[in-house]
């Protein structure tokens, strides 16, 4: 059976500087139309920076939408418009939140945010064979580092503790990926 649903008319009605909302009808695979508003997002990056003794980087910041602080892997968006690679998105957003490098970097796939309404890919990567700059957060952007032990990640992911998704589907790849 055909479970597609083909587009039939898009209308804008918001877009900012990150994101664009359509509201969509879609022709049903059994021929009806049904509306769907879309949410399209240039995409993101999340990144475990784990070091030689197993200590993995996060940040801490307030999330406005929630109105909570929560305690996640650094990520940041793609940037709209360029032709910037997921790998240099890694890497600036890692070395603008922690001030942290990295010589040796893992591509862990990517997950979609929430494909029900949101075309948002998040790509995930391990970075190793850390080294240490300045920190240079975004002139909007304010958070604090921690660090803790890799298991002590797991199991605030396995707890309920960290519900970001990234940060949660991050761990437990690199969880599986690294037998920790």
């Amino acid at each position: 059976m055909d479970l597609t649903e083909r587009r039939v008319s898009s209308q804008t009605i918001f877009e900012g500087r990150i994101i664009k909302v359509t509201l969509d009808q879609a022709q049903l695979p059994d021929g009806k139309l049904a509306s769907r508003e879309v949410v399209y997002h240039p995409g993101g990056v999340a990144v475990l920076a784990l070091d030689r003794d197993n200590t993995v980087y996060l940040v801490r910041q307030y999330r406005y939408p929630i109105q909570q602080l929560l305690l996640e892997l650094p990520a940041g968006k793609l940037d709209h418009g360029t032709e910037e690679s997921v790998l240099l998105g890694a890497q600036r957003e890692l070395s603008e939140e922690t001030g942290l490098k990295a010589a040796e970097w893992t591509y862990l796939g990517y997950t979609l945010a929430s494909p029900g309404f949101c075309d948002e890919a998040l790509h995930m990567y391990l970075a190793r064979g850390l080294t240490r700059s300045p920190s240079h957060p975004d002139e909007d952007e304010f958070l604090d580092v921690v660090t803790m032990p890799f298991d002590q990640l797991v199991s605030q992911v396995m707890d309920g503790t960290i519900t970001d998704g990234k940060t949660v589907s991050t761990t437990l790849k690199v969880k599986t990926l690294l037998g920790l």
